[in-house]
């Protein structure tokens, strides 16, 4: 039901969606306004802005950041941003619901930076039975939470499930208001260090390229404004080759975005890995396309995220990232 409820709440959004446009700002940069959330794999973005890779493209990037997918995907769909930073399968639903949109950037794949935390006593899936569990509906934390289930012979009726934002989720964790919670970095790291009796129960390594972040764009976007979108992808890849130059200072100005401390995000930046812009051109309509995307929609569908199928290779444009 909340699957069906979110694609009719895309629909709707869709139906009233109208044609963004980028407009000059005073000094002649191109203005886009992007919707963001505190996570650390879009963090790239942030080290554009601050090394002057943004102004260096003729780009104005506004950056407008949310506390969770629906006002992400509510801002996109409705036009109040330009471009968005999503979910793999949010893409997926968006297109299901007859959003034109295209996958132009592979941003991340979380691989220990997405996971269920729990404390001591309750050390298996198994043992999540009868159990409150916080998660985010219709996000990566109930894909993951999803898999982890059925990988235990399991499914979301064996828990009581507590739907809230993943921001939130480890908080009540803390708080006893739930005995698990499905969340993902800074607030992973966050929940540890401030109650040591808690661990990380299952994480997204258990299967590499199911949590994964893209950046989506309008069909009229792309079509209006294409020099804007590749100025946008090539300052991707500057970024992260700032970011592999001196990962100390990239991780410093991801940590300070995202308010937290780098020193203790360190093992959660280990669990994310970005993609540059040589993995994307070699990626983004290849392996991601035809062995990482089918994952994801093999999952999200036995999640009851995605209700029907959704045609891949029309999701992806690839021009920009092989540019």
């Amino acid at each position: 039901m909340v699957a069906a409820l979110a694609a009719a709440a895309i629909t709707l959004l869709a139906g009233c969606a109208g044609t963004p446009a980028a407009t000059p700002a005073a000094d002649g940069t191109q203005i886009v306004r992007m919707a963001t959330m505190p996570w650390i794999g879009y963090g790239p973005w942030y080290i554009a802005e601050t090394d002057g890779i943004f102004a260096d493209a003729g780009l104005s990037v506004e950056q407008t950041e949310f506390e969770g997918d629906a006002e992400v995907n509510a801002a996109f769909i409705s036009g109040n941003v330009d471009v968005a930073n999503v979910a793999t399968h949010t893409a997926m639903l968006m297109q299901q619901a007859g959003v034109p949109i295209k996958i132009v950037l592979i941003e991340d794949v979380s691989t220990t930076a997405d996971a269920i935390i729990a404390p001591a006593g309750i050390e298996s899936i198994a043992d999540l039975a009868g159990k409150k569990v916080a998660y985010e509906q219709g996000t990566t934390s109930d894909l993951l939470l999803n898999y982890a289930l059925d990988d235990a012979g399991m499914t979301l009726d064996d828990i009581v499930a507590v739907p809230m934002n993943a921001a939130d989720a480890g908080v009540a964790l803390i708080g006893g208001k739930v005995d698990a919670a499905v969340t993902y970095e800074p607030y992973i790291q966050t929940a540890l260090a401030e109650d040591a009796d808690l661990g990380v129960l299952f994480s997204a390594d258990k299967l590499p390229g199911l949590i994964s972040d893209v950046l989506v764009v309008s069909d009229d976007f792309i079509a209006e404004h294409p020099d804007t979108i590749q100025a946008l992808v090539s300052s991707w890849g500057l970024a992260l080759d700032s970011y592999n130059a001196d990962q100390p200072a990239g991780r410093a100005i991801i940590a300070d975005a995202v308010g937290e401390d780098a020193a203790a995000l360190s093992s959660a930046f280990d669990g994310v890995i970005f993609y540059d812009g040589a993995q994307n051109a070699n990626e983004l309509g290849g392996s991601f396309l035809n062995e990482a995307m089918p994952l994801v929609r093999k999952a999200a569908q036995s999640a009851g995220i995605l209700t029907g199928d959704v045609d891949l290779s029309a999701l992806v444009d690839p021009q920009f990232v092989a540019n």
